[in-house]
C-alpha cells in the first residue's frame, strides 16, 4: 500500500500541476490519475487502498464541510433563507423530473428505472462545487449578496434530499415498495444532524474555553468529533435517521456563530490539511469510475446528461427569483451549481449490483456525468467568478 501512496501523490501532482499550468482545473488532472492507476486501466493502485477508498474519500469530504461550516455566516444566509432553502431540493428535483421525460425515450429504460437513474445524477458535488465557494467566500467574491453562502448551503443539504429518493426509488424496484417512512425520514434527519451539530460545536467551545489547547489541537479534536458525528450516521440508521455530513457542516458553522476569530485561524489551518486531502479525494473518485461501462456510451447520453442539467439550471434560475442578484450573478450560480462527482461514483454502480435491468445504462451515465460536468463545471466556477461576481471588502 505504501507504494501505492507514493504513486498517488507523485502522479497526482505531476498531472494536477501540469493541467493548471494549462489553466485547466487541476482536480481534471487528478480524477484523471485515478482513472489511469485505477483497477479499470493500469490496475497500479493496492487493493487494500481500494478497499478503504470509500472511508477516505468521506475524510476528505468531512474536510471541506468543516471548512464550509466555518465559513458560512449563518446571518448572510438567514438573509437569503427563501433561496437557499429552494436550492437544496428544487434543482435536484427538475433534474429527476427531466430524467423521468427523457430517459425512457432516449434509452429506452423503464420510468421507474428513470427515477434511479434520475436520483443518481441529480447530485451535485460537495468537494467541487464546496471548495469553490469556500474559496470565494475567503476573497470576498459575492459575499455581500451572499451568493457562495447560497450555493453552499443547497450543496450542504442536495445530497440529503437525492439518497433519500434514491433509497425510496431502490426499495419499489427491489420488492421491498414504497414506504412513506422512508421520505419523512429526510426532514427528521436534517433536523437531527442540524441539532447534533450545534451541540457538538458548543461542546467544543466549552473545551476550548476551559482548557489551554493550541490551535493545531483544536484542529484534530475538531475532525475527530465531525469524523464521530459521519461515522454515526450508518450507527443510528437502525434507530432514527441521523444526516452525519449535515452535522459537520453545523459544528464548522456553530464555532464560525460562537468564536469568528478562532474559526478563521482554524480554517487556515484545514486549508492546509484540505491541500493533500484534494489529491486523495480526486484520484480515488477517479479510481472508481469504471471506465469499460463507457463502451455503450453514446449520443443519446450525452443528450441525457446535458438535458437534465438544463432542467436543472432553470430550477435555480426560479431558486433565485426575486433576489437582488443581476444577470450576470444568476448566471453564475445557476452553472455553478452543476458538477457531479463524488455521489455519483458511490451510488452509481448500487443498482447493477442489486439486479436493476437498466444497472449497466445507469452506471455508464453516472461515469458519463463525471467525466463531462466535473471539468466543465469547474472550469466555469473557475474562469468566469472574476467576471460575474462582484468583489467584495474582506472581513
Amino acid at each position: 500500500m505504501i507504494f501505492s501512496l507514493a504513486l498517488l501523490l507523485i502522479v497526482g501532482f505531476l498531472l494536477s500541476s501540469l493541467f493548471a499550468r494549462f489553466q485547466l482545473p487541476g482536480l481534471l488532472g487528478l480524477i484523471l490519475t485515478g482513472i489511469l492507476l485505477g483497477p479499470y486501466a493500469l490496475n497500479l493502485l493496492s487493493p487494500d487502498l481500494l478497499a478503504i477508498s470509500a472511508d477516505i474519500r468521506k475524510m476528505a469530504l468531512i474536510i471541506i464541510l468543516v471548512r464550509a461550516g466555518l465559513t458560512l455566516d449563518l446571518r448572510n444566509l438567514k438573509k437569503n433563507g427563501r433561496p437557499a432553502f429552494l436550492m437544496t431540493f428544487l434543482p435536484a428535483t427538475f433534474e429527476i423530473l427531466a430524467v423521468l421525460f427523457l430517459a425512457p425515450k432516449l434509452l429506452g429504460i423503464t420510468f421507474l428505472e428513470a427515477a434511479i437513474l434520475g436520483a443518481v445524477l441529480a447530485s451535485v458535488s460537495p468537494a467541487i462545487v464546496g471548495q469553490r465557494m469556500i474559496l470565494l467566500i475567503e476573497n470576498g467574491y459575492g459575499k455581500a449578496k451572499g451568493i457562495p453562502q447560497i450555493i453552499l448551503a443547497g450543496v450542504s443539504m442536495d445530497d440529503v434530499y437525492v439518497v433519500v429518493l434514491f433509497t425510496a426509488f431502490m426499495g419499489i424496484y427491489t420488492g421491498s415498495g414504497f414506504q412513506a417512512i422512508t421520505l419523512l425520514s429526510m426532514p427528521v434527519s436534517i433536523a437531527l444532524g442540524l441539532l447534533g451539530g450545534l451541540l457538538v460545536g458548543l461542546a467544543l467551545i466549552s473545551l476550548f474555553q476551559y482548557f489551554h489547547i493550541r490551535d493545531t489541537m483544536k484542529v484534530l479534536l475538531i475532525l475527530s468529533a465531525c469524523f464521530l458525528l459521519a461515522s454515526s450516521e450508518d450507527s443510528f440508521a437502525k434507530y432514527i435517521p441521523f444526516s452525519g455530513l449535515l452535522a459537520v457542516v453545523a459544528v464548522g458553522a456553530t464555532l464560525f456563530r460562537q468564536r469568528p476569530v478562532l474559526s478563521k485561524r482554524l480554517n487556515g489551518k484545514f486549508a492546509k490539511i484540505w491541500a493533500g486531502a484534494e489529491i486523495f479525494l480526486f484520484v480515488l473518485v477517479g479510481a472508481t469510475v469504471d471506465i469499460t461501462a463507457l463502451g455503450d456510451a453514446g449520443f443519446a447520453a450525452v443528450l441525457l446528461i446535458f438535458g437534465a442539467l438544463l432542467f436543472r439550471i432553470i430550477a435555480v434560475f426560479l431558486a433565485i427569483s426575486g433576489t437582488n442578484l443581476n444577470a450576470k450573478e444568476r448566471v453564475f450560480t445557476a452553472f455553478a451549481y452543476t458538477p457531479k462527482a463524488a455521489v455519483q461514483a458511490a451510488i452509481g454502480s448500487i443498482p447493477l449490483a442489486a439486479g436493476v435491468d437498466a444497472g449497466g445504462i445507469i452506471l455508464m451515465v453516472a461515469v458519463l456525468a463525471i467525466i463531462l460536468t466535473a471539468p466543465i463545471g469547474a472550469t466555469f466556477i473557475d474562469r468566469s467568478y472574476r467576471k460575474l461576481l462582484t468583489k467584495d471588502a474582506i472581513t
